[in-house]
């Protein structure tokens, strides 16, 4: 009779189990058929996925302001699509949104490593960027002068967001420099907000790419950037590996752009 029970209960068990595997493989999204320029032409719609921040898509009052997105609405001009916004903080699920084809671009500044060149196609650079400290200077910090040395990075505890392009910098850099480096991925703040966060002296550092910390020292007289975490790096938007006329298309329209002055425009509109 246990047995019997046992046996019952068992099989109870394992219909939820089966039921809740079902559930979550229904709940994820299904990946699209694959689309390259002909197929994106065809529909007329050319779908994007940004940050919502000042680099990618923000509201100022009444007005869309953001550096990728007005890049993407003078694309749409010269390319007659009707260009579609999504919004994505992480990187890894935008990637994930392009994988299955959920989006047909990332438009953010994404750093041209060889890692990602082995998985997706990028576009010729949208913008030159490196990765800097972003700390207090002495007169903010009780006296204590700013790092200038990444040797003195040895046993610092650092801040991120959550999935920064920053991490693989920083673990390579650890390895460099023979110490360890205690990273923090923070999975509520942005870049913007760790800043503050310098600033007030709720944490000691951060990372963050020059050209973001450049727009808020006005702002944050507390924090120094100057002390490089890597080299000058490409950054560009990425296409997948199957949508290589995508990305000699956006290579066409990139080089109009700067032809005609728009890019400049916009380029300094942000970051100058």
């Amino acid at each position: 009779m246990k047995s019997k029970k046992l046996l019952l209960l068992y099989a109870v068990a394992l219909t939820i189990v089966l039921a809740t595997m079902v559930r979550i493989r229904n709940s994820r999204p299904v990946p699209l058929p694959t689309r390259d320029y002909p197929e994106i032409a065809e529909e007329g719609i050319l779908r994007l996925v940004t940050e919502y921040n000042k680099e990618g898509y923000f509201i100022s009052g009444d007005t869309i302001e953001g550096f990728h997105y007005e890049l993407s609405q003078v694309i749409s001009e010269l390319s007659g699509l009707e260009v579609r916004l999504q919004l994505e903080m992480s990187l890894p699920e935008s990637f994930r949104a392009l994988n299955g084809n959920h989006t047909d671009i990332i438009a953010r500044n994404i750093p041209v490593t060889s890692e990602n060149k082995e998985e997706y196609l990028f576009t010729v650079p949208v913008i030159f960027n490196k990765q800097v400290l972003v700390q207090r200077k002495a007169g903010y910090n009780e006296g204590a002068e700013p790092i200038r040395n990444q040797l003195e990075l040895g046993g610092k505890t650092i801040h991120v967001p959550k999935n920064s392009p920053a991490l693989l910098r920083l673990a390579n850099l650890a390895e460099e420099i023979g110490d360890s480096i205690y990273v923090e991925e923070d999975p509520l703040y942005s870049t913007e907000q760790l800043l503050i966060l310098v600033a007030k002296g709720e944490i000691d550092y951060a990372v963050c790419d020059q050209q973001t910390s450049l727009k808020y020292t006005g702002q944050l007289p507390e924090i120094d950037i100057e002390t490089d975490i890597s080299f000058t790096q490409l950054q560009s938007w990425a296409v997948r590996k199957s949508s290589p006329i995508l990305r000699d298309s956006l290579n066409s329209w990139f080089h109009q752009i700067r032809e005609n002055g728009s890019y400049d425009l916009i380029y300094k509109r942000y970051y100058k």
